[in-house]
This record gives C-alpha cells, structure tokens and sequence, in this order.
C-alpha cells in the first residue's frame, strides 16, 4: 500500500483495500480516517466496508466524508479530534491522499503551528499538491465571525459561541441546560464549557439567543444570564408557543408577553455582535416561533435544516406544519450560497463524526430532502415522515422550562422544585 508519512502520528495515502485496513496493525498503526464519502467511484470498498476491516483488524476507524470544495472547519477539528481518540498511528485516506494532507494541515494553520507559506512547503516536501488548502486558509481568514461549536452527544444538540475577532465580542446560540429524566438531575456541564472557551479567548458576551423553545433539552439562557449579565432573546412569536402551552400544562397564572426575555425579535430586526451586523429572520414551521439568525457570512438555523445528509427538522410540533417549513427553508436557500448555515442538531447518520455547518449552495444541491423536491413533495415527505417518528422524550419535560428562559419552576414549600407531566397531551403516540 502507497502511504505518505507526514510524522510520527499520521500518515496519509490513496483509498486503501481491504485487505490492506487488515494490515495496518502489523505496521504499528492503531486507527483508520477515512475522510471519502461514499459512492466517490462504483469500486471503492465504503465506509461500512471498511468499518468492519478496521474492526477485524482491532484497530480505531473514524469516518469524516469531506470534499475539498465543501470542507468546514467543523470537519478540521473532527479530523483533528479523531486523531486525538486513537491514541496511536493514525493512517488517514480519500482517493489520493490530498483532502486527508489538507485537514492535517488546515488544523495546523488554524491553531497557530503552521503558516501558509508553510502549507505549500509541506505539499512540496510531501509531493502533495496543497494549494486547494492554501485558498480555504485565506478564504476563511476572510470570514466573519468566528463560530466555535458545542456538541451535546445526549442530545444531539449543537450550541455556538459567535464572535467578532477585531472587538473580542460574543453571542451564544442555544445553550443545552444538562437534564437527566431518569434521575430529574440537572446540571450545568455544557453552558460551564462555553464559559470556560469565552474566558480562555477573553471574550464578552453581549448576547443570549435562543431561535425557539426547545423540546428537546432545557435551555441555559437563564444560568447564563445569571453568570454573565448579558441579556436574553428569542423570537416575539414566542408569545404563540406560550399560549399554546399554557393550555396544554394548564397553567393559567403563565405569562405569555414574552417578558422571560430581555429583547422579542421580529422578523427582519437588526443587531451586533461586537462590530458585525446580524438580522433576524422569521422561520416558522417547525415550531410557531422559530427564527434564523444571520450574523456576517453565517446563518444559524437551528431545527430548520439539518446537514446535507439528514435532510430537515420534522413539523409535527403543536403549531408546526410542513408546507410553512418549506416556505421557512426556501428563504433561508435565497442567501448567497456562499453562506454558511449552522445546524442546532446532528445526528450522525452512517455513525460518522458529528457536523454541523454547510452552505446554502451545498444545502440547495444535496440536502436529501431538499435537491430536486417541490413544495407539494415536501410537503408530502415530511408529514408520512413525522407519522413515524415518535416524539422527543423530553419535549413534556423540557417545554415548561423552555417558554420561561429557562427558568425552572419556582421551589415548593419544601424546598424542592417539580416539573409538570401532563399525560395524553400530544395526541396518539408512537410507540
């Protein structure tokens, strides 16, 4: 097998055979990235193919399918985070070598060790043509703002920090307040790791930004204001979503202004982050009042559009409906293609890395629900879809939280906080 030795942890090369996966081990190496997405060519063996060599040969394998055309930074730091996991040699492949060189090399550049001028010298030194490396380094260089993610694996949930390099300043989108429904425990793991990367980078954070009430964990915002002093948002159809749930927990003493916030976006308002202009743009679909935030070059659409290969968020919410998602998704895909779009979920189809950033242009050519659809089509897709699926196991839980900042519920008289459970509230279930 023709291998590529870049240092003593990875080595880079052309698709390997299967066979070839089997003899790793007997060259010292302890894991296998294939960073190729299937279907590249009719003959290349394939991620499960070679799931299961790696898994023959007792070695790690990690599946990042990436284009050059396409590649985020999302995908350098799994690349780089894949790495890290197998604790060993590390022999990564696409066709030719050039893509598995280039997040080596991106990670290199984006975390300080490496210069452009260097990247080109190590394609040289390597026999490797990196210049595709080069242009992404510099395009990216241009982008605002910085987006740094944070992927909750109990939930599938993605929340950001979004900065503004020249001033320092920040926002946080969707922050996941940790709940275990077995034991009603909660904790504040996830929003304490974004405090802990604010701190580091010496950020401030101007905004909390929630784009709807989850129904699938709690919101932080309210901890995080607490913490930080900064104040919260969402968007002002909010007010629908708490009336809607007011009756279903029967809670009449609820207010439904939308006064747990600091600021109701309505659709079309304006702000900054730090110096970058950001616009709010109504959503609606998924849930009644769902928001997508576009700040700079990057759109952060939360439960509207998933990654490429997982399609879109369901519509069967109380108050969702799919043909006002496609309508929502549309407007999203008007934005330059060039935008980047953040996704609030992933969930790991093929048992790939986490992702959770595309763009519009990629979006409008391979999202499998999306490419070549029409409004009637989608329409149809998504409601036999969502029949399927049953609901987020946290959506009861997680609702009465979310319409008040979350705010957990008032302690009782002993001290104790109780969350409501109402039963046969969401219709016929699946079980």
């Amino acid at each position: 097998m023709r291998m590529i030795r870049v240092n003593d942890r990875l080595s880079v090369g052309p698709q390997p055979a299967l066979s070839e996966i089997l003899l790793l081990p007997d060259q010292e190496f302890a894991g296998v990235i294939n960073v190729r997405p299937d279907l590249e060519e009719p003959a290349q063996p394939g991620n499960e193919a070679e799931r299961e060599a790696a898994d023959r040969a007792r070695i790690s394998y990690k599946f990042i399918p990436v284009t050059m055309p396409t590649i985020t930074e999302g995908d350098v730091r799994s690349f780089q985070a894949a790495m890290a996991d197998v604790g060993g040699a590390v022999f990564a492949h696409c066709k030719t070598g050039t893509r598995a060189l280039s997040l080596y090399a991106l990670g290199e550049a984006l975390d300080g060790r490496m210069s452009p001028v260097e990247i080109t010298a190590l394609g040289q030194k390597l026999g490797v043509d990196l210049s595709a490396a080069s242009r992404w380094l510099e395009g990216h260089r241009r982008t605002r703002p910085a987006v740094k993610g944070f992927f909750d694996p109990r939930t599938w949930s993605v929340q950001y920090v979004v900065s503004d390099p020249s001033t320092r300043k920040c926002a946080i989108i969707d922050p996941v307040l940790d709940f275990d429904e077995k034991s009603g425990a909660t904790r504040t793991c996830n929003a304490d790791a974004m405090l802990d990367y604010i701190a580091g980078k010496r950020l401030s954070v101007e905004w909390i930004l929630d784009s709807h009430p989850h129904a699938d964990h709690f919101s932080a915002a309210q901890y995080l204001k607490e913490k930080t002093g900064a104040p919260t948002a969402i968007g002002a159809r909010v007010v629908d979503v708490q009336r809607l749930w007011q009756g279903i927990y029967n809670r009449p003493e609820l207010h439904i202004d939308g006064s747990q916030w600091d600021r109701l976006f309505s659709d079309g308002d304006t702000f900054k982050v730090g110096s970058i202009e950001a616009r709010v743009m109504f959503s609606p679909g998924h849930t009644l009042a769902s928001i997508t935030y576009v700040i700079g070059d990057a759109a952060f659409v939360h439960d509207t559009i998933f990654m490429p290969d997982s399609g879109t968020a369901r519509a069967d919410f109380p108050g969702g409906d799919a043909r006002t998602l496609w309508r929502s998704i549309q407007a999203i895909l008007a934005l330059p293609d060039e935008t980047r779009l953040f996704t609030g979920h992933d969930y790991q189809p093929g048992g790939r890395e986490p992702k959770w950033e595309s763009t519009v242009g990629t979006q409008k050519r391979i999202n499998a629900h999306l490419a070549d659809m029409t409004e009637e089509g989608f329409a149809a897709m998504r409601q036999a879809r969502d029949r399927m699926l049953p609901m987020p196991k946290l959506i009861l839980h997680a609702l009465q939280v979310n319409i008040r900042a979350g705010r957990l519920p008032e302690p009782e008289a002993n001290g104790k906080r109780y969350l409501k459970f109402p039963l046969n509230a969401l219709g016929e279930a699946v079980w």
